[in-house]
């Protein structure tokens, strides 16, 4: 049974692995705690980015001498190979720590069996402590090891009758200053932010963070079937990395000198196929996807059963007509309607941000964690 003070300590620990939301990839978000022999903290640490320290060496180096004999609090199993750096149930071992609770199991085959390392150096080992707040901040890296592929968030913006736009095409804006700055810290905890060429062609979006001090900037992804994507567009400027998704056999001598990657079409004729895409993008390093195009694409993630968690944000605003927020997904009678689970429901500003996930899902993020 873990004590008050761990349970405390691994609290703490979720909430500093949040913090690097967006920053890791291809690597999980992992946060730890050291507690000395007589239960107080003494170090803490979190993985900040791709190749630098993990966790565990963080927190290890804060506490020093006071981690022997004392416990370590970490969201993931601790790993037990060596990649860009050590293993580091080594190194909770050479630190001459007593117990070791972690969270959640890693499910890696290249870095799972750090607790069977730790047992057999005589560590006293405990897993499972607030195993679903470590999950739900670790959703999009271990999506993408037991399910090989990103974990995706499809975000949209509309009114209370579900429109994205009036019967005359203007959507600017329909949400308030403060769902929009809300959208940007989605981008912020992304690796990637996806759209497709209608609402390319319809807003010129430029899909970059603004806002957010320090942030790193997501891979922004064009799925543009028939690359009709022109030099204009704003995607195109050097504030990000942008990635042009294509058709096969679609006509690119217009993008020289852009990213493009030409991808088989969907199954059903419409697009590209969108699995094929989610392979691209998770062999790019991609982890986690913000879906943010327009109703033909979220149509395409749905039907492919690609969409982890909806994020939906609804204006006290009615409109009577106008393109829906969801089209071509392959439902056509009520008994195959995706049904979705609420998780959470938040004021933003005006407007509410509304978090639902498949109902078969679990442990899925609706918020970010605070620390």
């Amino acid at each position: 049974m873990a004590t008050s003070a761990e349970t405390h300590a691994m609290r703490r620990a979720v909430a500093l692995s949040a913090r690097a939301l967006g920053a890791t990839a291809p690597n999980p978000v992992v946060g730890c705690v050291i507690l000395d022999a007589a239960g107080q903290v003494a170090g803490e640490g979190w993985h900040q980015r791709a190749g630098g320290p993990h966790a565990e060496v963080h927190a290890l180096l804060a506490a020093g001498e006071r981690a022997r004999g004392g416990t370590a609090l970490v969201t993931l199993e601790p790993c037990n190979h060596t990649g860009r750096t050590g293993p580091c149930a080594k190194a909770l071992i050479e630190a001459g720590v007593a117990r070791v609770v972690f969270a959640v199991a890693d499910p890696s085959p290249t870095a799972s069996g750090g607790a069977q390392t730790l047992r057999a150096a005589g560590i006293d080992v405990s897993e499972g402590l607030l195993a679903e707040e470590a999950e739900t901040v670790n959703a999009a890296w271990l999506t993408s090891v037991r399910k090989s592929r990103p974990f995706v968030r499809w975000k949209y913006a509309a009114t209370l009758d579900g429109r994205i736009a009036a019967a005359d095409g203007t959507s600017r804006w329909i949400t308030s200053p403060e769902a929009r700055a809300d959208v940007h810290r989605l981008r912020a905890e992304a690796d990637a932010v996806v759209v497709g060429s209608g609402t390319l062609t319809a807003d010129n979006p430029h899909l970059a963070v603004r806002g957010i001090d320090g942030a790193t900037q997501p891979l922004r992804v064009v799925v543009d079937t028939r690359a009709r994507t022109t030099a204009g567009a704003r995607v195109l400027d050097d504030a990000a990395p942008t990635l042009i998704a294509v058709g096969k056999d679609a006509d690119t001598s217009h993008l020289r000198g852009v990213d493009v990657v030409r991808l088989p079409y969907a199954p059903e004729g419409r697009g590209v196929d969108v699995r094929a895409l989610l392979a691209e993008l998770l062999a790019r390093g991609v982890r986690a996807v913000l879906l943010e195009g327009g109703p033909t694409l979220a149509g395409a993630f749905v039907a492919a059963g690609s969409v982890d968690i909806v994020t939906a944000y609804l204006a006290p605003t009615l409109l009577g007509a106008g393109p829906a927020v969801l089209e071509g997904a392959g439902i056509t009678t009520l008994t195959q309607a995706l049904r979705l689970d609420v998780t959470a429901v938040d004021r933003i500003g005006p407007d509410l941000r509304v978090s639902a996930v498949p109902a078969a899902a679990t442990a899925v993020p609706s918020t970010s964690q605070e620390s």
